[in-house]
C-alpha cells in the first residue's frame, strides 16, 4: 500500500518548506503540485530544486501546473504551451527519480467547444508523450477531470480512452471528480484495475470539486474501498489530495482511514 500525500495543500508556499512540513508528518511520499505562488519563481528552469529534493528523505510524484493549462484548448498556441509544460515536467522527473507523472487530457469549458476535436487532441498528445515518457523511464497516469459539463468525457468514454495507447499511461481515477460527475466509482476501479496507476482521494458533496478530506462529503467510501481492495495494479499509488488551507492533521486522519479500512 503505498500512500502518498499531495503538496496541494500547502499551495503557494515556498516548494522546500513545504517538503520539510509534509514529512514531519511521517509521511515518505509526496505528490509534488507544480502550480502556484511556490512553483512560479522557477520559471520552468527546475534543475536545481530537483537536486535539492532529491537529498530529502522522500519519495516523489509529480502533477504538472493544473489551473493555467489545458493540453486540448482550441487555440493551438496555448496547446503546445501546455505540451511543452508537460515536456518540461517529464524532464523534472526523470531528474527527480519520480515514479509517475499526472497528465490532465483536457477541458471543454466552453459550451462551443468540439468535444470530438477535444478527445482526438488528447488521444494525439497522450501518444506524443507516451512516446517521450518511454525515453524518461517515466510512467504517465491519466487522469479523469472536468466537471459541470467540462469532462471531454463520458464515463466510458474514459475508461477506454487508453485503448491502444502505449502500457506506459495509466488511468489516475479522481474519485472526487468522478462524483461531481455521478460517475460509478467502484465500477470505474474494478473496469481499469489491470492498468491503475493512482487513485486521487477526496470527498464532496457531488455539487463542486471540494477536495475535503474523506468522509466530509457524500462519497459511498466502504464502497469505494471494497473496490479498492481489488485493484490488480502493483504500485498503485493512494493520494490524498486535499483543498489549501486544509489542517495537515486531516492527512493523516486520512492514512489512517485507508489503514483500517484496506491494511
Amino acid at each position: 500500500m503505498k500512500i502518498s500525500y499531495s503538496e496541494l495543500i500547502l499551495l503557494n508556499r515556498p516548494v522546500l518548506e513545504n517538503m520539510e512540513t509534509l514529512r514531519k508528518t511521517g509521511t515518505e511520499n509526496v505528490e509534488l503540485m507544480m502550480d502556484g505562488a511556490g512553483w512560479d519563481s522557477f520559471g520552468g528552469r527546475y534543475a536545481a530544486i530537483a537536486e535539492e529534493l532529491k537529498g530529502l528523505d522522500l519519495h516523489y510524484s509529480v502533477h504538472p501546473a493544473a489551473w493555467d493549462i489545458n493540453l486540448t484548448a482550441e487555440m493551438e498556441i496555448f496547446r503546445e504551451a501546455a505540451y511543452r509544460h508537460h515536456l518540461e515536467a517529464l524532464e523534472f522527473c526523470a531528474r527527480l527519480g519520480a515514479s509517475q507523472m499526472v497528465v490532465h487530457p483536457g477541458f471543454a469549458y466552453s459550451p462551443a467547444f468540439n468535444k470530438e476535436t477535444a478527445k482526438r487532441r488528447a488521444h494525439e498528445t497522450i501518444c506524443r508523450l507516451a512516446e517521450e515518457a518511454k525515453k524518461a523511464g517515466v510512467r504517465l497516469a491519466f487522469e479523469n477531470v472536468g466537471y459541470n459539463g467540462a469532462s471531454i468525457y463520458t464515463q466510458e468514454e474514459y475508461l477506454h480512452a487508453l485503448d491502444g495507447v502505449d502500457p506506459i499511461v495509466g488511468y489516475l481515477i479522481d474519485v472526487g471528480h468522478a462524483h461531481v460527475n455521478s460517475w460509478n466509482i467502484p465500477e470505474m476501479i474494478d473496469t481499469v484495475s489491470d492498468r491503475l496507476f493512482g487513485l486521487h482521494l477526496h470527498d464532496n458533496c457531488g455539487n463542486c470539486d471540494a477536495h475535503l478530506p474523506m468522509g466530509e462529503g457524500t462519497i459511498p467510501w466502504d464502497k469505494v474501498f471494497e473496490a479498492m481492495g481489488r485493484i490488480r495494479t502493483k504500485d498503485c499509488e493512494w493520494v490524498l489530495e486535499y483543498a489549501p488551507m486544509q489542517p495537515l492533521e486531516k492527512l493523516r486522519a486520512g492514512e489512517a482511514m485507508l489503514r483500517k479500512a484496506l491494511g
